[in-house]
């Protein structure tokens, strides 16, 4: 795929996210919502008529093990990523970067995310932090998978309102990184507020020579 096309892919994306998120947060007539069903009926069968996608996975372990993110630089994984993939039309799309050796991500999430009215899906939020503490490996150039993730929940995580997720490791056992995160909201100047939750992860690491095989 051309650099022209990934970013095409990932506009097309965005505007799907959009739109689930408008769907979800405005009123709307019955002529328009007839209107939304059937273009994406229509643009849903277009897609289904072209051939699969195939994924590179060595292109994904390059990019997350092989390349050292500076300090201040974005981090990166697979494209289609639920959390944070730009390619992912249902995913959340927020961006993390590196901080010495924390991993940093900034996102307001939209209405279709809500649980609670004006309140972020407590699911959400797991999944942005098992994304984030994940990025810890990436750092780290250590290829593993989740082992244990806990959530706690301290205060209501609002829509639409900006807000940081922010992890580190904490300890090194063996093939185990124990990690913890936490999740603040931002004021109108970027100043860290209220904390809402915080999460404990452990992870189980694999050999680097081993995944690339």
């Amino acid at each position: 795929m051309t650099e022209t096309d990934a970013d095409v892919r990932a506009r097309a994306a965005a505007a799907l996210r959009r739109l689930s998120h408008a769907l979800i947060a405005h009123e709307a007539d019955e002529d328009l919502l007839e209107r939304v069903a059937t273009t994406a009926d229509r643009v849903a069968a277009d897609l289904e008529g072209q051939p699969p996608r195939q994924r590179d996975l060595l292109e994904l372990k390059r990019r997350m093990f092989d390349i050292d993110v500076p300090d201040g630089g974005r981090v990166v994984h697979f494209d289609e990523c639920f959390v944070s993939g730009p390619w992912n039309p249902m995913g959340i799309a927020i961006e993390v970067h590196r901080e010495a050796d924390e991993a940093v991500a900034e996102v307001s999430l939209g209405a279709a995310f809500e649980g609670a009215p004006g309140r972020s899906h407590g699911g959400i939020v797991a999944a942005i932090f098992d994304d984030v503490l994940g990025y810890l490996l990436t750092l780290r150039q250590e290829p593993g998978f989740t082992g244990q993730l806990t959530v706690r929940y301290l205060a209501a995580t609002p829509i639409g309102q900006p807000l940081r997720f922010r992890a580190r490791v904490e300890a090194v056992e063996g093939r185990k990184r124990r990690t913890v995160a936490e999740a603040r909201v931002l004021g109108a100047d970027g100043t860290e507020g209220e904390v809402v939750a915080t999460a404990e992860a452990t992870f189980v690491v694999i050999d680097l020579s081993r995944f690339r095989t």
